[in-house]
């Protein structure tokens, strides 16, 4: 009886990682390096466009959960808050996925370095001298400030967080004193940890996610993908939570924990909406071209996962959730957070795919000519989108002048004549073709098209030249051009596949048996912290 009651304080105390548990983590890591593999070898298009975007996405995606693990780790320690502290190992072992997902983005910088993967227009130096908004922003937008930010960045971040577990993990052997003084110390760097990491998460952020839309920008992006790793990192923590307790671990894990942390999700979805509306409806109503762009593309080819976006990651968390019982209950929880983590990885596939689809028709439009997929001119108005006014500036010429009713890029378009384009390149004259109304969108009006004499210059942004038409491949579908508005399907982009899933669920299996792993280095329940006590017997 003395053995087995041993026994029993044992598993309470330290977490066991099960050969199961680990062949199934790993059984799932093994299935992602399979996808990505097939990824690279079947889908070679736009310098394995898909491969690449499936690699950031959830490398970004994973490396945000580690970082919020920190992130709230320091801040709730900041704020004198106790009520965590009996499940804070869980967070800490989430944290140090810092570690390796560093490595996961230093292969994404390999590639930036040596031109293996197209996903940033700035990366591309003769783009960059050919574009004004680039150029502009050349200063932020380069090699040298997305490599050293990463590494210097993630360095910092990885620091803090490790050196906060040493702490916590000698407070249990060596801790206890009566000045708290591992504590304090934990303290201490917590409080440094927090604003480096609230400024330098919104820089990297727009290094690593925004800077594919090269020219579109938004000040609340980083609110709003920060808010998506926060609540993917809850439902995450929850979840693990709910199995390790159907093991038998974290007994003063109580209903009032689960409590909480669904009371977190909960207001973070909403959070999390109010930034989406936020920066929706500013955009939308400003109805600024170089803003719109964002919005346009996903409307007009992803209004499937558009809305989608919208009801798995606020309507369901919203009409569930808001009742108090749905959060003390287990099998709800579960259910909403295993929504809510697959809802954001969406969120962030949202983010991502549709800009490098962008480059991936721009490739196609050009055929051979040139590596570099450049931005092209769409030159559509409000009739041709088949919409109001509102949105109408925007296409993916990521510049529109907006001046004088219906003219873009400073140019009017007559619907019966078509003019000559006064565009020279390479020395050669443009010849300007009239096409047919069949060519036109809606059978409104033919599109005017430069051709160069001769294909193999690169093109120059329409706004490089102050206005006009794009002397090369313009849109409406002509000559390899892509119809902005209607893209059509595409796998691995229009939605997840088959390889997008395995890939996440891959990441996903090895991030968890990392985790794992680490929450088995120490004890489960943290004897020494001060705030142990209020924990244990923490209700709302």
């Amino acid at each position: 009886m003395p053995q087995l009651r041993r026994w029993k304080d044992n598993i309470m105390e330290n977490f066991v990682f099960s050969s199961r548990a680990k062949m199934v983590t790993l059984g799932f890591g093994v299935l992602g390096v399979i996808c990505l593999i097939a990824t690279y070898l079947f889908y070679p298009e736009g310098h394995h466009m898909r491969f690449w975007t499936n690699f950031l996405h959830n490398s970004v995606f994973f490396l945000g959960i580690a970082f919020m693990a920190g992130f709230v780790l320091a801040a709730f320690t900041t704020a004198y808050a106790g009520w965590y502290v009996t499940f804070k190992r869980v967070w800490e072992s989430f944290s140090l996925w810092m570690l390796p997902a560093l490595f996961t983005m230093g292969v994404l910088i390999v590639g930036l370095i040596l031109g293996s993967h197209h996903l940033y227009h700035w990366n591309d130096p003769e783009v960059v001298l050919s574009d004004p908004i680039l150029t502009h922003k050349s200063a932020f937008l380069n090699q040298p400030w997305y490599i050293g930010g990463t590494i210097i960045f993630g360095a910092i971040w990885y620091f803090f967080i490790s050196r906060m577990r040493q702490i916590s993990v000698d407070e249990d052997v060596n801790g206890g004193d009566a000045n708290f003084s591992h504590h304090r110390k934990y303290r201490k760097y917590a409080a440094i940890f927090l604003p480096i990491a609230g400024f330098t998460s919104a820089a990297l952020i727009w290094q690593w996610i925004m800077s594919m839309d090269s020219h579109w920008y938004s000040t609340m992006f980083a609110w709003y993908a920060t808010a998506s790793w926060f609540v993917a990192m809850v439902s995450l923590t929850i979840m693990l939570m709910i199995y390790l307790k159907s093991r038998g671990y974290f007994p003063n894990v109580t209903m009032e924990h689960f409590h909480d942390l669904g009371k977190y999700m909960f207001a973070i979805s909403i959070f999390w909406m109010y930034l989406w509306f936020s920066q929706y409806m500013l955009i939308w109503y400003a109805n600024v071209g170089e803003e719109t762009i964002y919005f346009r593309e996903r409307l007009d080819n992803y209004r499937v996962l558009f809305y989608a976006n919208l009801i798995i990651n606020f309507l369901l968390p919203l009409l569930i959730l808001m009742r108090n019982d749905t959060k003390r209950k287990y099998g709800t929880l579960f259910f909403v957070s295993a929504i809510l983590f697959v809802g954001h990885w969406v969120d962030y596939f949202l983010m991502i795919k549709p800009a490098a689809r962008i480059t991936i028709d721009e490739h196609s439009g050009h055929g051979d000519h040139g590596d570099h997929g450049d931005e092209h001119t769409y030159n559509l108005s409000a009739e041709d989108l088949d919409e109001s006014p509102q949105f109408a500036s925007a296409n993916n010429s990521y510049i529109v002048d907006q001046q004088e009713g219906d003219q873009h890029d400073g140019e009017a378009h007559d619907q019966g004549d078509q003019h000559a384009d006064d565009h020279s390149h390479d020395g050669e004259h443009a010849d300007d073709h009239s096409h047919a109304d069949d060519h036109s969108h809606d059978g409104e009006h033919a599109d005017d098209h430069s051709h160069a004499g001769d294909h193999g210059h690169d093109d120059e942004h329409a706004a490089a030249h102050g206005g006009g038409e794009h002397g090369d491949h313009g849109g409406g579908g002509h000559h390899g051009g892509v119809d902005p508005t209607n893209r059509g399907f595409k796998a691995g982009y229009t939605l997840p596949g088959f390889l997008e899933i395995g890939t996440f669920l891959g990441f996903l299996g090895f991030f968890l048996f990392f985790a794992l792993s680490r929450l088995e280095k120490a004890a489960l329940i943290p004897k020494n912290d001060p705030y142990l006590v209020e924990s244990d017997h923490h209700h709302t």
